[in-house]
């Protein structure tokens, strides 16, 4: 062959080749390796956000805590830890303090318990028009306080209120619901478990749905009716639901607010009653610093105190939660040595 057909031949191959690829990066040399501050700058807004509205504020309140801090006057001496002392010596503070966690009772146990039975309820499979009722759960939640707070007022009048009315056809006498210090409790607590129950009740019930329906069937096989897989079955796994909800309600009680200001009959108004029967703690914190005598720093000591309260509160519950979950590890140790007990008596024999 001559070398002018070589050469044909040779670009003739060359022309059918596929140009050369590029060599591909090593995966070491990825995306994310070549820009390792890519995912801390998507999160970084939450943490500028928190760091100056969360971090920084209760920082701040605690550093105005320690001095004797007026709105109009400025910051004046540092005083320390006096303000968290003259707590304990303030009788309006411990009443405020004692009528909260009475309205956090009132609240949250019968608003855990009829969410309970309203998300059973709704959880049964043969209701019709469920959708609409788990819509109308809500409404009460978006619903302004202000508007709750006008209605209950009506119903809880003493001389027109509808509550009174039906206690007038039973034979009683009328109850003055702004004066006693039970009664308010209990008519400030409607307020506030008409407004969240419904909130629960979907927690409650997107829960349910998440339970195994073979559960249910294996039961009802064994001849369990409806109110024993509901205490067998349902309450047992909704613990971490119930957990979740009871913390919440717990935070929210202790920071009530609007409903017990909007609840006398001058609105508005932060004294919680003539003999403040139904004030709160966040009601005498907001009296304090806004108000005469207009007291930053006892405020910024009240609101660590809540903060501290909060905390305290959430605890006792988790630690509640943990003491369950240890006598329910137990009873199963315990069942699982008397079956492996039972099965070498059978073997033995």
């Amino acid at each position: 062959m001559s070398a002018t057909s070589e050469a044909l031949v040779g670009s003739a191959v060359d022309e059918d080749q596929p140009p050369p690829r590029r060599k591909r990066r090593s995966s070491l040399h990825g995306p994310a390796h070549e820009e390792p501050w890519a995912p801390y700058l998507f999160i970084s807004p939450f943490f500028i956000l928190f760091s100056i509205f969360g971090v920084f504020t209760l920082l701040y309140t605690f550093w105005v805590s320690l001095h004797d801090w007026s709105l109009l006057g400025g910051m004046n001496a540092f005083v320390g830890l006096e303000n968290y002392a003259r707590l304990f010596e303030d009788p309006r503070f411990l009443r405020a303090t004692v009528n909260t966690f009475s309205m956090l009772l009132l609240s949250t146990v019968p608003q855990m318990a009829m969410a309970l039975v309203l998300a059973e309820i709704l959880n049964d499979r043969l209701l019709r028009g469920s959708h609409l009722f788990r819509s109308g759960l809500l409404v009460p939640n978006i619903t302004s306080v202000v508007a709750i707070a006008i209605v209950f007022q009506s119903l809880f009048a003493r001389q027109n209120g509808l509550i009174n009315a039906v206690i007038q056809l039973l034979g009683f006498e009328p109850l003055n619901w702004h004066a006693g210090r039970l009664s308010s409790h209990i008519a400030i607590a409607s307020m506030v478990n008409w407004q969240f129950t419904g909130f629960n009740t979907l927690i409650f019930l997107a829960a349910l749905q998440a339970i195994p329906l073979s559960y249910y069937e294996a039961a009802q096989i064994d001849g369990a009716n409806r109110i024993q897989r509901f205490f067998r079955i349902s309450l047992p796994l909704l613990r971490p639901a119930i957990l979740f909800a009871v913390v919440l309600s717990v935070i929210g009680q202790l920071q009530l607010f609007a409903q017990p200001m909007l609840f006398g009959a001058g609105a508005g108004s932060t004294s919680g009653g003539n003999d403040n029967q139904y004030l709160t703690v966040l009601l005498y914190l907001y009296g304090q610093a806004f108000q005469q005598p207009f007291r930053f720093g006892y405020s910024a000591a009240i609101a660590w105190t809540l903060v501290i309260m909060s905390a305290v509160a959430a605890a006792l519950v988790f630690g509640v939660n943990a003491l369950l979950d240890r006598r329910e590890d137990r009873a199963e140790r315990l069942h699982r040595k008397a079956v492996a007990a039972r099965r070498n008596k059978e073997v033995s024999r």
